[in-house]
């Protein structure tokens, strides 16, 4: 099996998040899926919904910005156009000339993807991993996952689906983070075929970065880690 340029694989999947920072506590509670955005109509859509429509099992490999891959991991859930299709267009009407789709967590994380990436037959409104449901560390009740892209742009704890006739841009609701995030300056697409690791800089000035920072980041996440 080949890996990415830059990547290495590790042996777990490790929580990755807000560093000494526990993830929502949502397993168990009624998960919502709020759309708006360029839309006609504003919707609420009750997670339970995904197991109504079409559902698809897929092994991907989970690539971080931060140079780790774990392979292999067996996802279960619903493809986002699927979703979009038989949901956001009938139901919400959204307005000409969408381009992209802003992914939001229930922590406050904001990861935008242009409509061609989002639609990708890969990206799936996930809520099962290794045959159960999500837990805490990695996304419940539901995610997106889009393994082409690397991690930052599949947002844990989905709840609300933005749709955009222009480019937002990755961030977080606390201002804060959104200013961390905007030193960091997250490539737009993050393509991981195309080691798309930085909005700016070559990838190779920002691997050695990102692998001295690894293992303490690694450690602070999951200080605030919720079995």
């Amino acid at each position: 099996m080949t890996l990415p340029p830059g990547q290495r694989y590790i042996e777990d999947f490790p929580r990755f998040g807000i560093p000494f920072s526990a993830p929502p506590l949502l397993v168990g509670k009624p998960g919502l899926l709020r759309v708006a955005g360029a839309v006609a109509r504003h919707l609420e859509v009750p997670v339970s919904r995904l197991a109504e429509l079409q559902r698809r099992s897929m092994v991907a490999d989970f690539h971080c910005v931060a140079g780790w891959t774990a392979p292999g991991l067996h996802w279960g859930g619903v493809a986002f156009r699927t979703f979009y299709e038989s949901v956001i267009v009938p139901e919400a009407s959204p307005e000409p000339g969408v381009s992209h789709i802003l992914f939001e967590g229930a922590d406050g994380y904001r990861a935008a993807l242009a409509l061609d990436d989002a639609f990708d037959e890969s990206v799936l409104l996930a809520d099962h991993l290794g045959g159960t449901a999500l837990d805490n560390d990695h996304g419940a009740p539901v995610r997106l996952l889009s393994p082409k892209q690397y991690g930052y742009k599949s947002t844990k704890h989905l709840c609300r689906i933005e749709l955009h006739t222009g480019e937002p841009v990755d961030g977080h609701r606390r201002a804060d983070l959104r200013f961390l995030v905007g030193l960091v300056k997250p490539h737009p697409r993050g393509r991981v075929s195309e080691e798309e690791r930085h909005r700016y800089l070559p990838a190779w000035i920002v691997r050695g970065i990102y692998r001295i920072l690894i293992r303490p980041f690694v450690w602070a996440c999951r200080t605030g880690s919720r079995p």
